[in-house]
């Protein structure tokens, strides 16, 4: 059997706020667990209870996990957009559906030139991977919309489509392709990017 998905991406969308703040405090701890204890005690997400401050300052933390030492170096020098383009980066490799739904579906409709994605072209996705994923299956209707709602919300926010759905080109910045490139081009593809482009970057 394929290895489960992790779906908890029903709290929120890309988090561009909290993830600058969190980073921050990163940056001046050098430690996960600090961070964390320091987000959840003095509130610097900002929410009104210490539920939604536990379950947000997770969800933010474990995204912000999958990037590396020098990515996160980076951030606060990146441009809002390029900011947006890492973190849907971290997106994709904390959770294998959305990374899966990024190469198969968007990306491959930018390279075909069909811009437009809908939300049937996500439930054809989803419910071929439920054949296979009996997590998916199991999801209650509401969940199923959560999700659903909760990844389109993070390509906007990312401006991957627009709020016509319609998928938009990445203008990745120098700085940000070369961190990307260290990696080869697993994640690049993540992106409605040319297969030109991608190597232009591999060189």
């Amino acid at each position: 059997m394929p290895e489960r998905y992790r779906l908890s991406f029903t709290t929120g969308g890309l988090f561009l706020r909290e993830s600058e703040v969190v980073i921050a405090s990163y940056l001046r701890l050098s430690d996960w667990k600090k961070v964390r204890d320091v987000v959840r005690q003095e509130n610097l997400l900002q929410v009104r209870t210490e539920a939604a401050s536990t379950r947000i300052s997770k969800e933010v933390i474990s995204r912000l996990e999958m990037l590396d030492q020098a990515e996160l170096d980076a951030y606060p020098d990146l441009s809002l957009r390029d900011q947006a383009y890492l973190l849907w980066v971290g997106v994709c490799r904390r959770y294998s559906f959305l990374r899966e739904f990024a190469i198969e579906v968007l990306r491959e409709h930018y390279l075909s030139l069909r811009r437009e994605l809908t939300i049937g072209e996500y439930d054809n996705f989803f419910n071929s991977k439920a054949l296979w994923h009996q997590e998916l299956d199991q999801l209650a209707r509401s969940t199923q919309q959560k999700l659903r709602q909760n990844l389109f919300r993070m390509l906007r926010e990312a401006s991957l489509v627009s709020d016509q759905q319609i998928i938009q080109p990445v203008l990745l910045s120098p700085a940000l392709a070369e961190l990307l490139a260290r990696n080869d081009v697993k994640d690049f593809v993540v992106f409605p990017i040319s297969d030109l482009e991608v190597k232009r970057w591999q060189a």
